[in-house]
């Protein structure tokens, strides 16, 4: 399939008209500009994307690939890519340099937008790509820091077992259905983007300091917009938009007022509003899923054992 043209500047068009440049947005997938056009990273097929999960700023897509050629391309967002299993060799052929590595479990790429590049892969491997739009980034900035970007250093042979870490709870979030909806995604997302603003910036940037909690009013502000959109998709953004915060502060001061991170929060407030319905006897178990916001019912019965240590059914009998 072609891919989409490039703007007449030279690079792919990412900012939907009417969108503020500091607002997060949802980035369809990992595309790049070759040969002139705006195409999938990679033509297989991904075992694991983030597409529906409609996380802002950032995208994920696993695969399991055999030996390959991954042709000359260029980086429209910010890039990681880490190795899950395989111990191969490749070879990178950038800047007019050809490099040759062996990759391990953990191997990281991490790329600025506008990195271009050609890559041999001589064996199987399993790995996460993960494209960074320039405005994930700046989420993981001090609230006292003004700039229009952040720009990342280059590394092709990086071991970094925090940023695995991430990008591995990131998939087991999306296998597990997403239980608390974009929520934790976004959180992983942000906890990564003041990660590699902290580690891997090529400007160093004050560190963010943080004390005390929400304010009493803000945090009532926001348990009340909670309660309000328990069966809604509630983002992290959404959140700190009502405590008037970055998200980056609100996720640190929320759970130092709560005890709990906001997905765990939300998660646990849809788990008693189901509770509360399945109490009442007079709906069945999906409905209780549903206006709980889980839209899957094997995922909601997961949870719901998980936290309360029986199953939804088993519940409702109990109660009557």
């Amino acid at each position: 399939m072609p891919g989409r043209p490039i703007d007449a500047a030279g690079s792919a068009p990412r900012m939907p008209p009417g969108r503020s440049p500091g607002e997060c947005i949802v980035i369809p997938g990992l595309e790049v500009i070759r040969e002139g056009r705006v195409e999938r990273f990679l033509g297989a097929r991904p075992t694991q994307s983030s597409a529906r999960a409609g996380w802002t700023g950032l995208a994920l897509e696993a695969y399991s690939l055999p030996a390959c050629v991954i042709p000359r391309h260029e980086h429209v967002e910010n890039f990681l890519h880490v190795i899950l299993s395989g111990s191969v060799e490749y070879e990178v052929v950038t800047r007019g340099r050809t490099l040759r590595f062996n990759s391990t479990s953990g191997t990281t790429f991490l790329l600025p937008r506008g990195t271009v590049d050609a890559i041999r892969w001589l064996g199987e491997t399993h790995r996460i790509a993960v494209a960074v739009h320039p405005t994930r980034l700046l989420s993981g900035l001090n609230e006292g820091v003004h700039v229009d970007e952040v720009e990342l250093a280059e590394h092709w042979d990086l071991i970094d077992r925090h940023i695995s870490s991430l990008l591995v709870a990131m998939t087991t979030d999306l296998d597990d259905g997403s239980p608390a909806g974009r929520l934790y995604g976004e959180s992983l997302a942000n906890a990564l983007a003041v990660y590699l603003v902290g580690r891997y910036a090529v400007r160093r940037f004050p560190a963010a300091s943080y004390r005390g909690g929400l304010p009493g009013y803000r945090l009532k502000h926001v348990t009340a917009f909670i309660e309000g959109n328990l069966a809604n998709d509630v983002s992290l953004q959404q959140l700190a938009g009502v405590a008037g915060m970055s998200a980056n502060y609100f996720a640190e001061l929320f759970k130092r007022s709560t005890g709990l991170a906001p997905h765990q929060f939300v998660l646990r407030r849809r788990i008693e509003r189901a509770k509360q319905v399945l109490s009442e006897g007079k709906r069945s178990v999906g409905d209780a899923g549903l206006s709980a916001g889980f839209e899957n019912p094997s995922h909601f019965a997961r949870m719901f054992r998980k936290i309360v240590g029986v199953s939804p059914s088993r519940f409702r009998f109990e109660k009557h």
